[in-house]
């Protein structure tokens, strides 16, 4: 094991260790193969994108680079878990912590293929050297129709594992995008929203005191209508002091926003006797994530411009935050 630790004196001697949990919208990381079920054929070699073999394994490298490096420099470790959103499917997976960066760090995969029209996924990395997963299991979330047609979108992942023996919950996110207005589709997300509230009432019902994180893209900035709900009273959402007018974590038209959050039960908070403590929450966004020139200058350095290849990395900067487990020696 080579995870950081504090050993602390006292009474009784302490080891406290920190792990960082993330969250990263790897931006459409598609194979090169059509799937004949999704609509995916923006992400071919023949479309206009020229999506091909040598595009996906740059991209694979990169974000696998990426995640090695979230939250080092705090903790000189990469994350014990990631939340990733727009995965196609588990062979993308497969091949990212097969990648050069990670293929060391024994990354497990948690996976469902979800009824996303674009076949993109929500999906958890997780070091099986420090991670138990009990129980995985997709929430699906159903839609009001589109006239007569079923509107989908993503599932809730949620995940139970325990880190040192200390039990926890995730939910992964990722929300019904803004594509047809914010107001129009706000209730969209506020029903995504309600669907976690639901899943949270169900875990408490086995057990009041359990610790839950959730995470995602949300597609809303933490004091939007959705988020609000989903906090209600028993969770602390560190991102609302991180949205700036010159921070956040994607920017569009020139206006940062912070969609991409991870919110603490209040379980985590507890200062006195608690063992798993949630510490901080950042946003990742070294300068080799970002655009080095023109109008875009200083915001995450995507992959595309709509059909123009670009060769970064996500549309997107990851967010984490640090958590301690202290254990007695």
């Amino acid at each position: 094991m080579d995870e950081p630790s504090i050993t602390t004196s006292g009474a009784t001697i302490s080891e406290i260790k920190k792990f960082t949990m993330a969250f990263y919208n790897v931006e459409n990381l598609f194979d090169i193969e059509d799937d004949p079920h999704t609509m995916d054929d923006d992400f071919t070699e023949k479309s206009q994108r020229r999506w091909n073999e040598d595009r996906f394994k740059k991209k694979v490298n990169k974000i696998g680079h990426v995640i090695s490096n979230i939250g080092f420099n705090d903790i000189q470790h990469p994350p014990v878990l990631i939340g990733l959103a727009e995965v196609e499917n588990k062979f993308v997976l497969e091949k990212l912590v097969a990648s050069k960066f990670l293929k060391k760090k024994n990354y497990g995969i948690v996976h469902f293929d979800s009824p996303d029209e674009r076949g993109i996924d929500t999906a958890l990395l997780y070091r099986k050297d420090y991670m138990n997963i009990i129980q995985a299991q997709a929430h699906h979330v159903d839609l009001e129709n589109d006239g007569d047609r079923q509107d989908y979108t993503r599932d809730v992942l949620h995940v139970t594992a325990t880190l040192m023996e200390q039990p926890f919950h995730i939910l992964v996110n990722h929300f019904p995008s803004r594509r047809a207005g914010a107001e129009e589709t706000e209730p969209k997300r506020i029903l995504v929203a309600a669907r976690n509230r639901f899943i949270i009432d169900q875990i408490r019902q086995e057990d009041p005191l359990a610790r839950i994180l959730i995470m995602g893209d949300f597609n809303d900035d933490p004091k939007s209508a959705s988020m609000q709900h989903l906090a209600s009273t028993d969770f602390y959402n560190p991102m609302e002091l991180l949205l700036t007018h010159v921070e956040g974590s994607l920017s569009y038209r020139g206006k940062w926003n912070l969609f991409d959050q991870l919110l603490v039960s209040h379980d985590f908070m507890q200062l006195h006797g608690n063992a798993f403590r949630f510490q901080e929450a950042h946003i990742f966004n070294p300068e080799s994530l970002r655009a080095y020139k023109g109008r875009n200058k200083g915001t995450p350095f995507r992959t595309y411009a709509g059909r123009k290849y670009l060769g970064g990395t996500s549309d997107h900067f990851p967010i984490y935050g640090i958590f301690s487990i202290e254990s007695s020696l």
